[in-house]
């Protein structure tokens, strides 16, 4: 990250940071992110398979599935609203318009 970061990139795309590292460290290295955004004005775009833990250093979220836009919203919106989260991943019917 340090590495891409030197460049001082506008846009700073990241995918799925936490794979294979523990908890903790995950824990540890997401707020990291947020911070780097705020600090330097860089965007950041995250993949990360802990949706709740991404959720709490993004300002928004988005659910893809199959490629198919299901869910967007602000992230504070959409911790608030696990069960529409859940159901988005479990290809819940109701999901259209919701949240956009």
């Amino acid at each position: 990250m340090a590495r891409a970061l030197a460049g001082r990139p506008k846009l700073l795309m990241v995918d799925e940071m936490s794979l294979g590292l523990a908890p903790i460290i995950v824990e540890r290295l997401l707020p990291v992110l947020r911070r780097i955004a705020t600090d330097t004005g860089t965007g950041v775009l995250l993949v990360e398979q802990h949706v709740h833990l991404a959720l709490e250093v993004a300002d928004r979220g988005y659910v893809l599935s199959h490629g198919n836009l299901m869910l967007a919203g602000p992230a504070a919106q959409l911790r608030d609203n696990l069960g529409l989260l859940e159901a988005s991943y479990l290809g819940g019917s109701s999901l259209e318009g919701k949240m956009r």
